[in-house]
């Protein structure tokens, strides 16, 4: 069980911005309970009262992350029954989504490892759940002869880890807005796939990122 019903929402979102700050810097293994009470102001005692241990604290950020994820990504795919526009906006979804929460991404990328057995599967279910929706995009549009790959899984793995990495390097105050990058991704996506069409969406277009709760405030 993760939390206690009489946790605050809020002061989860709290608890989980701390724990992904203290995950993504020094890692899961690296970080103690007692370590994050202090972060949040809280003994070990109380902390693991209302949010387990720190397995709890981490399968329910990755299962947020992922469960706004597929949420996400079902919505912009019902805008549209073109797998060109389909593509698009998963994509400028997916790299507007890590882009604006590059380190609880990132931690439900790398620290799945450290779950239990039990737990990885259940979280691994939901990874693939969220693939698949590019999958059947990807396979509709070469179906549909739109879309031109040797390897439509390996051009779905190229095209997620290059809109992943936008977590890792992208900043506010960089050289390019976070629409720019959506759409610079879109375009390299539909030359992967020989599309003659490069820019199949505008800005305007574009879907709205949404900074989730776990998600802790930047710095800059």
């Amino acid at each position: 069980m993760i939390g206690n019903t009489g946790w605050c929402p809020l002061e989860l979102g709290k608890v989980q911005q701390a724990a992904v700050s203290c995950f993504a810097q020094r890692g899961f293994a690296a970080t103690g309970i007692r370590e994050l009470g202090t972060a949040v102001g809280l003994n070990s005692a109380t902390l693991y009262h209302y949010v387990g241990g720190k397995e709890e604290l981490l399968v329910g950020i990755i299962k947020n992350c992922l469960d706004s994820m597929i949420t996400g990504a079902r919505q912009v795919l019902a805008a549209s029954t073109d797998p060109i526009r389909q593509l698009a906006l998963l994509v400028a979804f997916h790299v507007g989504f890590t882009a604006t929460n590059p380190k609880t991404s990132r931690v439900a990328e790398h620290e799945m490892r450290a779950l239990s057995p039990v737990n990885a599967q259940q979280m691994q279910v939901l990874r693939d759940d969220y693939e698949q929706l590019f999958a059947r995009v990807l396979h509709d549009g070469a179906e549909q002869g739109i879309f031109n790959t040797v390897d439509l899984g390996i051009a779905r793995l190229a095209i997620m880890e290059m809109g992943t990495g936008a977590n890792h390097w992208y900043r506010r105050d960089g050289r390019l807005s976070l629409a720019e990058v959506q759409l610079n991704f879109v375009s390299l996506a539909m030359r992967m796939l020989a599309v003659a069409t490069e820019s199949p969406l505008t800005d305007k277009e574009l879907p709205t990122p949404l900074v989730i709760a776990s998600e802790p405030e930047p710095k800059d």
